[in-house]
């Protein structure tokens, strides 16, 4: 199953957010465990139904999106 497979959108479910295929549990939710530092071992742990790929899977559609994303500078400053 290619890493595309694993996120579905479905309007039926969390109102078309795009969710872990056969879970109810959102790409963001995942996304946020995993930028709290939690390990693959807490994820396992805590969701049972997510594997290693599901991970692979949401790391790749964030990334996917922000590919698509376009940047409009509106000045030179750099904020630190």
């Amino acid at each position: 199953m290619e890493l595309e497979d694993r996120i579905i959108i479905d309007p039926e479910i969390l109102a078309g957010k795009p969710i872990l295929r056969g879970t109810r549990i959102p790409v963001e939710l995942l996304l946020e465990i995993l930028a709290n530092g939690w390990t693959y071992e807490e994820i396992f742990e805590n969701y049972p139904q997510i594997g290693t790929v599901d991970i692979l899977a949401a790391l790749q559609y964030a990334a996917d999106l922000l590919k698509e994303e376009h940047v409009y500078p509106i000045s030179q400053k750099v904020i630190a």
